[in-house]
């Protein structure tokens, strides 16, 4: 059985939390990785923030998920699981990318706010992202070798009572594929002659970039910035416009290249490593109404290849549809952002393909709809009904998907909690007697093996 070893560490130095002074020292050990009361603190600020009342039991649960995650984080050192420096990066620099965007890439605002800069943020988040990964890894490889059976599920769902079986909306589930118009000769030339007399301003005439990106760059995003992109890691850019930026020196501006957003222009402001910061400006062609209306009877021809079974509809979304989108990997399946399936209720449709699909049976496929991007882009989409439910109280027959993923999900867990009763006897696990009272010695040496 396990022994929790109740001591009290003389306190390490001194920390401010809410403009309070607070002693800070190690709460608990787990394998020899401490658990600060700074640590537990900061998290219980954090949900203080968040909710109107947080009880004070909430510092119990943060102590016990810190205590989880320092188990996992042992036995992925013990297991010589490995975090590389490539992954550690990637999630260090989108954190910071995702910061900088909601301050405009605007590095005094960043500075201001953290008290330092961009490079001293990043260095300091790399051993945290380190652990969360080697955490996640370890959690993964702990519950991915779980599977379930189809007499598991039925068993899993006859443990339901009865009266407790939910009533189920009306459900479907959708595929889609997605047109993107094609631009006509004539506007990209246009487009293409006005980013070129840009250029010739800023490289014959000398007039300043960032404020001709303010004033003509189509991309909203960096233009109120003087098209300036921020310090980025290199894959970020698509590869057309990072080949031309990589070869920029600094304050060189580049020629005019193409990607799939349309023109641009890039100037180098500076690059630290395989880090680079540049300004861009960006001319679209415009989309014409009869461009529209030519990709609208392109895609109403594509629909009719596939209702004839010229082509299959998945092999039309490889050959069709736009790479872009989340639906494209997925043979053209719907994913619910809400529930994380397949499955929408009618009521998290949106109007234009709630009407779309309204009148279909499964397995018919739409006229083309309209869909406008977070740009405001237009595409056009149409849709396959592939199942609709009627309301109905949950039953093994029509929601065996659904059901296995729950029952999977349960045993999963289950299989967690069996690996952290294992390993609590196996590791060493001290807590401060001040957290007596959180009853975690009692809660696990009753957890079920």
């Amino acid at each position: 059985m396990v022994k929790f070893i109740a001591f009290l560490l003389s306190f390490s130095s001194v920390i401010v939390l809410n403009g309070q002074n607070l002693l800070d020292k190690v709460v608990a050990t787990v394998g020899g990785e401490p658990i600060l009361l700074s640590e537990i603190e900061q998290q219980y600020s954090y949900l203080k923030e968040g909710k109107a009342k947080v009880p004070e039991s909430a510092r119990c649960e943060i102590l016990e998920n810190m205590i989880v995650q320092n188990l996992l984080l042992n036995q992925a050192k013990l297991d010589s699981i490995v975090a590389t420096d490539q992954e550690i990066d990637a999630e260090v620099n989108a954190r910071i990318e995702e910061i900088l965007r909601y301050m405009g890439n605007d590095e005094s605002q960043f500075e201001d706010y953290y008290g330092k800069n961009v490079s001293e943020v990043r260095n300091q988040m790399h051993d945290p992202i380190q652990q969360q990964i080697l955490t996640r890894k370890m959690r993964q490889e702990i519950m991915s070798k779980i599977s379930i059976t189809p007499s598991e599920v039925k068993a899993y769902f006859n443990k339901i009572p009865k009266d407790s079986l939910p009533y189920l909306s009306s459900e479907v589930e959708l595929a889609e594929i997605v047109y993107k118009p094609k631009v006509n000769v004539a506007q990209k030339k246009v487009a293409f002659d006005k980013i070129t007399d840009i250029r010739s301003r800023i490289t014959q005439s000398g007039e300043d970039f960032a404020k001709l990106a303010e004033k003509y760059s189509q991309d909203p995003g960096s233009a109120r910035n003087g098209g300036d992109l921020g310090l980025v890691k290199r894959g970020t850019f698509v590869p057309e416009f990072e080949a031309a930026a990589y070869n920029l020196d600094k304050d060189e501006v580049s020629p005019v290249i193409e990607t799939e957003y349309g023109f641009h222009i890039i100037k180098m402001i500076e690059r630290r490593g395989n880090n680079i910061r540049c300004r861009h400006i960006l001319i679209k062609p415009e989309i014409t109404p009869e461009d529209l209306q030519k990709a609208k009877h392109e895609l109403d021809s594509i629909r009719h290849l596939i209702v004839i079974d010229s082509i299959s509809f998945s092999a039309a979304v490889k050959k069709f549809s736009n790479s872009k989108e989340y639906s494209y990997d997925n043979n053209g399946l719907l994913s619910n952002p809400k529930t994380g399936t397949t499955y929408f209720e009618i009521g998290d449709l949106d109007s234009d393909v709630y009407f779309a699909q309204d009148k279909l049976k499964p397995g018919e496929i739409s006229a083309p709809i309209e869909k406008k991007d977070q740009s405001g882009e237009t595409s056009y989409v149409i849709i396959k009904l592939l199942s609709r439910s009627a309301p109905h109280k949950a039953n093994i027959e029509q929601d065996y998907k659904k059901i296995a993923e729950v029952a999977l999900e349960h045993k999963r867990n289950a299989s967690l909690v069996k690996w952290l009763k294992d390993h609590l006897d196996q590791t060493r696990i001290e807590i401060d007697k001040e957290y007596n009272s959180c009853g975690l010695q009692q809660k696990w040496e009753t957890m079920p093996k």
